[in-house]
């Protein structure tokens, strides 16, 4: 059981991970990753959708995810582990003039930053899923860089990459409480003692706000419940397809192995920690899909291989990274609402940034600072699933 260490980073899942490899690769190694459970990876990370995209609405998410993939592309070379990344694109389709005025905005700004991005008319979006309904569509974008990936491989690839570079890793230690003296933060208590420190970590995921409000702190992340549902082998489409998105509805889908992925957010469904499968949602999920792509008629529910996890919500869809101004020592990196898979190695060299160099430097992270809440300057993305 550990006593003392330079950074204590609370959660160990793919950002965690991240934070730990890049601050070890910078010669920090004196850092000590808190898990609650058993076993690494096994939160939020390994109950993802994994989908990974350039295609935001703000210029500072689109920068997250050009370095982010490109570190993805050479992963496994780079750091270790399987990166899988399958660059099979993402596939907005929009039926709403509005919305599409407003996507061809973001595909502006997501070309002004170097990110292949095309405009694509309802024909042409129409060729990617076979019988797809297109006569109410305006148009569709399409990023041919954007895909999905396997978050399990990145988080662990980080983890021991990180051990090899002399981190620790302690499993089944929740953290209770935290220490303080003289305005700042001095340590935390767990459920196996306390531990001194320099710096903490808030990685805990949907449980941020939570840890967050033992250091007294307001940190807006709530958890919400996302389903993801399966299909059996389904060889009328073809694979691959791009990961596509009804953004009028919200439905989404891609192929995972022979089978088709989908699923839809519940705007309705109030904050809680539930992880287990909606199956009254799915109704209303089969409806809009169908609704769009006729051809899923025909498709069988694999429902052993469906689950449910958790987003990390905040009130502007963005992360909250960086020094919290109210407590030096504690440092935020949560509340990614679905994006944290895909920014987690932009966010592991920033975090390393902010605490050895004092500030985070490769990429302005000022808007996604804690204080943009008090402050009223939060932005919110509008590309969210």
């Amino acid at each position: 059981m550990a006593t003392a260490t330079q950074v204590v980073i609370v959660g160990a899942g793919v950002v965690g991970a991240s934070v730990a490899y890049h601050l070890a690769l910078r010669g920090c190694s004196d850092v000590l990753v808190l898990e609650k459970e058993e076993a690494e990876v096994s939160g939020s990370t390994a109950r993802s959708a994994a989908g990974v995209r350039h295609q935001f609405s703000s210029a500072t998410n689109i920068l997250l995810s050009r370095y982010s993939i490109e570190k993805l592309r050479v992963f496994d070379e780079e750091v270790g582990g399987h990166a899988e990344l399958h660059q099979v694109g993402y596939l907005f389709l929009v039926n709403d003039a509005a919305t599409w005025e407003q996507y061809r905005r973001n595909v502006a700004l997501q070309r002004e930053l170097g990110v292949r991005v095309e405009l694509l008319t309802p024909e042409e979006a129409a060729r990617f899923v076979p019988r797809m309904r297109a006569d109410d569509l305006v148009g569709a974008t399409f990023g041919p860089d954007d895909g999905y990936c396997d978050p399990y491989g990145i988080a662990l690839g980080y983890l021991r990459a990180a051990q090899r570079l002399g981190v620790r890793l302690q499993r089944a230690t929740a953290v209770t409480g935290f220490d303080q003296a003289g305005g700042r933060l001095t340590g935390v208590q767990t459920t196996r003692g306390p531990i001194a420190c320099e710096t903490v970590v808030n990685a805990a995921g949907p449980w941020a706000g939570a840890v967050a409000a033992m250091a007294g702190l307001d940190l807006p992340v709530r958890p919400y419940r996302r389903n993801i549902y399966m299909t059996t082998p389904f060889p009328q489409i073809p694979g691959p397809i791009p990961l596509t998105i009804d953004v009028g509805s919200g439905f989404y889908m891609r192929h995972e192995g022979a089978s088709i992925l989908m699923g839809k957010s519940n705007p309705d469904e109030p904050s809680s920690f539930n992880q287990t499968v909606d199956w009254a949602w799915l109704d209303h999920v089969l409806e809009v899909g169908l609704h769009r792509f006729p051809i899923l008629e025909e498709a069988g529910l694999a429902e052993g291989q469906c689950w449910a996890g958790l987003y990390e919500i905040t009130p502007d869809h963005n992360p909250i990274l960086g020094r919290h101004p109210e407590l030096p020592g504690y440092v935020d990196a949560s509340g990614f609402s679905g994006h944290g898979i895909m920014h987690a190695p932009a966010t592991g060299l920033l975090i390393a940034e902010e605490i050895l160099d004092g500030r985070a430097h490769t990429i302005d992270i000022d808007e996604l600072r804690v204080a943009r809440f008090r402050a009223g300057t939060a932005h919110s993305e509008q590309n969210i699933i």
